[in-house]
């Protein structure tokens, strides 16, 4: 066993990952994969964000192909042991390469990749001793003699192959380079069995010419093949779910319904809705609902051009924050380039990074989790401007609604509407419900906020479900644009919206403290609001 080839180590991690108790089994895969391996020369590229179980698999599937290790034990009690595939078990030569890893003592790109190409080397000379190797060859001539001499073809598994674009001392000419020694190692290369290439970011900008159009490229927005290996799906995370019913400590924290609303609303392109993996496990995991996603590398980055091109954007991210989707032409290819110049290529790029979702012509915050991440945004950048003001007086709106204290309410309606030009034209209640869902931001943290929901003989505009206490007060609250509060606060007694409180017919009462009825009006001809509070 060598360092890259036929490492033991795919092995190690991916036996250890297949007995923890949250183990999602995606071997099925490798049906899918023996095919091409037995073809050759098949090059794939599967492009996802961060979390959604890219190394994960990676290691898998060397563990799975290479001839390093038996791995009959650890796959024969998997979905892929049932199937004929298992017969490509353990047959192959795998290169196993992660460019993420570097050591400390790397200080350019020639010392980065001249380390991997001497492990890569030592590797193949002591495998094959008997091959006459010239001093000075590439690693591609290496194998190119080994092939003729031995016959002997070669499975790569490239993970994060896009890392290096994120090193800080890698410069515009040492990509170049990176891309013209990928090229040289796998294209036309009879040696190649397969190359299965994995990372974030996809190909095609980086490679402006030919030097990896070999790559067949699989992301998460555009080809259905490969969809259902990466991500949890709705039926994985249910079984998941019962799992930590039996394992985890009482009392249950965590429930489906949360699940749901922090880490579910990725879309694949076949419309499969699918969760943040790593966030689930974590969340079973520590037996709680919690943000788990790093705040690291392209998250700073993406949203600095969002402060680069506030007025290109803050209007559609301010519609995104109240719970619409945004027309987008998602563009995956502007993700690799941090020069980003229009609402379309910053979008592309929140998409590809796992920022928002993509469903369907739209981009959407796809949970709870992200949310978060925007809502700290928002009340972070002054730059952002009407957004940022309504976001800052969320605190004193949602303490002014609770104690009654209709006056403070539309004086803060009126301050943020009058102190600046409003973003949204008020034309319509779905632009009124966009404000108020900023107006009320800090009460995310203490209610789950529903849009549109059905209660009683109608559908209420937003209803406040208690997150913590369920004795805390419940709020219906109820808009209308050239209408008065009062004709509000009839409409939400007169259909009963107070009954969704009281849970469906033969179950337990889910929550037990007081309803608060809100109404607020607007009109447009005086640009007036107007607040009334009601108990029910």
């Amino acid at each position: 066993m060598g360092f890259y080839l036929n490492s033991g180590k795919s092995h190690a991690i991916y036996k250890s990952e297949a007995s923890k108790p949250y183990f999602v089994d995606k071997t099925l895969i490798l049906e899918q994969l023996c095919p091409l391996v037995e073809q050759g020369n098949n090059h794939i590229c599967i492009t996802r964000p961060r979390r959604f179980g890219k190394t994960v698999m990676a290691n898998m599937i060397s563990a799975f192909f290479s001839k390093g290790v038996d791995s009959t034990e650890l796959f024969e009690k998997l979905a892929i042991g049932k199937t004929n595939a298992m017969k490509h078990r353990n047959q192959y030569n795998v290169i196993h390469i992660d460019f993420s890893k570097y050591n400390d003592e790397c200080k350019n790109y020639k010392d980065y990749i001249t380390n991997i190409k001497e492990l890569m080397k030592e590797d193949l000379y002591k495998v094959y001793p008997d091959c006459e190797f010239r001093e000075k060859a590439t690693v591609s001539e290496d194998l190119m003699r080994i092939y003729l001499k031995e016959k002997e073809h070669f499975l790569f598994v490239l993970d994060e192959w896009d890392a290096v674009f994120h090193i800080p001392f890698v410069t515009q000419e040492d990509k170049r380079t990176y891309l013209m020694f990928l090229k040289d190692l796998l294209k036309d290369q009879p040696y190649v069995s397969l190359a299965y290439m994995t990372g974030i970011l996809p190909i095609s900008k980086y490679s402006s010419g030919s030097e990896l159009n070999m790559f067949l490229e699989f992301s998460m927005t555009v080809q259905n093949r490969f969809s259902n290996y990466f991500g949890f799906t709705e039926t994985e995370v249910v079984c998941l779910y019962e799992k930590y019913l039996h394992k985890a400590k009482r009392p249950f924290r965590v429930d489906l319904k949360g699940l749901r609303e922090w880490y579910n609303g990725y879309h694949t392109a076949s419309g499969e809705r699918v969760y943040n993996p790593r966030s689930v496990v974590a969340a079973l995991s520590n037996n709680q609902l919690a943000d788990y996603w790093t705040s690291s590398g392209p998250y700073d980055e993406i949203f600095y051009y969002i402060k680069r091109n506030v007025n290109g954007v803050k209007e559609d991210i301010a519609y995104m924050i109240s719970g619409e989707a945004v027309t987008a032409n998602i563009q995956e290819y502007a993700a690799t380039s941090m020069n980003l110049q229009t609402k379309n290529e910053i979008f592309s790029a929140m998409v590809v990074y796992g920022f928002l979702s993509y469903e369907k012509g739209k981009v959407s915050i796809p949970n709870k989790e992200l949310m978060d991440r925007f809502d700290d945004m928002i009340q972070k950048e002054s730059s952002l401007g009407y957004i940022n003001r309504l976001a800052r007086e969320s605190d004193r709106m949602l303490a002014a609604t609770l104690s009654g204290d209709t006056k403070t309410m539309s004086e803060i309606l009126e301050f943020v509407h009058d102190t600046e030009t409003p973003l949204l034209a008020y034309n319509n209640e779905t632009e009124l419900s966009s404000v108020v869902n900023l107006i009320y931001l800090s009460a995310r943290d203490r209610y789950h906020i529903e849009r549109e929901d059905k209660a009683g003989i109608g559908n209420v505009d937003f209803i406040f479900y208690p997150r913590i206490d369920k004795r805390d007060t419940g709020i219906i609250l109820e808009l209308k644009v050239d209408h008065t509060p009062e004709e509000a606060l009839e409409q939400i007694k007169s259909k009963k919206y107070a009954l969704r409180f009281q849970g469906k017919f033969g179950q337990e009462k889910e929550f037990d403290g007081p309803v608060l009825a809100v109404g607020i009006g607007y009109s447009r001809k005086t640009k007036r609001h107007e607040c009334k509070v009601e108990w029910l």
